[in-house]
């Protein structure tokens, strides 16, 4: 299971955050949050056996918080690991789109992929910290992982088997809202639940 955290006070304001790492989440957040426990407890019922880990950033812990209480899980015995965090965008951290926009044109593809910023983390960076993650915790059996927009699009990219993107040199999954979660088993990815919070080219998570 890999979830998206739900809305924060930088995405309502549309300011980067990539490794950021305390900016709670809004009240639509919180919702959002409630709603992935919500259908997780659905789909899996009470006390799933399931390891958890977490992006080590607030808004990551904090949704995955919410969710675990739905599913009468110990939040405590969450893992986290700094390869699960955010795109690392430099120097536009914490600066608003508008701001990086008059500044450097246009950064987000038709498909809500934000371009690196120029002395950011590259996207193909990205994947191979994850694809380590991956090796390093592949025998922990069933996963809940809570992470980001972009870090997620590339982690399952990898774990359902897609071929590198040309510009951006690394495999991506497709766009989700913030509050989404998907099930990925054995390369097939299934929408559990789909957010209502907004999507990769509006606010990275």
């Amino acid at each position: 299971m890999i979830a998206r955290h739900g809305e924060t006070v930088f995405n309502a304001a549309a300011r980067f955050q990539g490794t950021i790492a305390h900016t709670p989440l809004t009240r639509a957040g919180i919702a959002q949050a409630d709603a992935i426990g919500q259908a997780l407890r659905r789909a899996l019922g009470p006390t799933p056996r399931l390891t958890l880990w977490a992006s080590p950033t607030g808004r990551a812990l904090q949704t995955l918080a919410i969710v675990v209480e739905h599913l009468a899980l110990d939040w405590h015995a969450v893992r986290t690991d700094e390869r699960l965090a955010e795109l690392d965008f430099g120097g536009w951290g914490g600066r608003t789109y508008a701001e990086i926009v008059a500044e450097a044109g246009p950064i987000v593809r038709a498909d809500g992929l934000v371009r690196p910023a120029p002395d950011g983390e590259r996207y193909a960076s990205m994947a191979a910290r994850l694809a380590g993650w991956i090796a390093d915790s592949d025998a922990e059996g069933d996963r809940l992982i809570v992470m980001h927009g972009l870090s997620s699009r590339v982690l399952r990219g990898l774990l359902t088997g897609r071929a590198a993107d040309g510009e951006l040199g690394a495999p991506i999954g497709d766009s989700l809202p913030q509050g989404s979660a998907v099930m990925v088993e054995r390369g097939v990815e299934q929408v559990i639940h789909r957010g209502t919070g907004a999507h990769g080219g509006k606010a990275p998570a």
